[in-house]
């Protein structure tokens, strides 16, 4: 059997077609076995009062994308417009080596993989406004 393999912690919720699955009180695995499901993982979802930034507003996108709330092609390209501003203000080698593999995931159409790649510029980004409002 193949799929993708979901390992969820108590309590945790997670978005799969629309529908919000909640896992019960111990750690469990969820295979999913329908090809190209939606799926996001609530814990990682960003709600949209806080899509108040260029890498947020790039990660919501993917996960509009994940959710099955944007078109595929708009939300690519949208995806990869954002990938290619955000590369002019990430200017060092390790959040090129981020955005570079984060463009490899969505070319592919790996939108989970892609968001959890971007996400890891987030406290970089927080950073570098908290240095630019001081």
């Amino acid at each position: 059997m193949s799929g993708l393999v979901i390992k969820l912690g108590p309590k945790e919720r997670v978005l799969i077609n629309g529908v919000v699955v909640e896992n019960g009180s111990r750690r469990g695995r969820v295979q999913i076995l329908t090809p190209n499901a939606k799926i996001l993982r609530l814990k990682d979802a960003i709600h949209p009062d806080e899509v108040n930034t260029p890498v947020r507003r790039v990660c919501y996108i993917l996960q509009l994308i994940l959710s099955g709330d944007a078109n595929l092609g708009d939300g690519k390209r949208q995806v990869l417009n954002g990938i290619e501003q955000l590369s002019h203000a990430f200017w060092d080698t390790d959040s090129r080596r981020i955005l570079d593999v984060s463009t490899e995931y969505v070319v592919k159409e790996q939108f989970y993989p892609g968001l959890k790649s971007l996400r890891q510029l987030l406290a970089r980004e927080a950073r570098l406004m908290a240095a630019a409002s001081e």
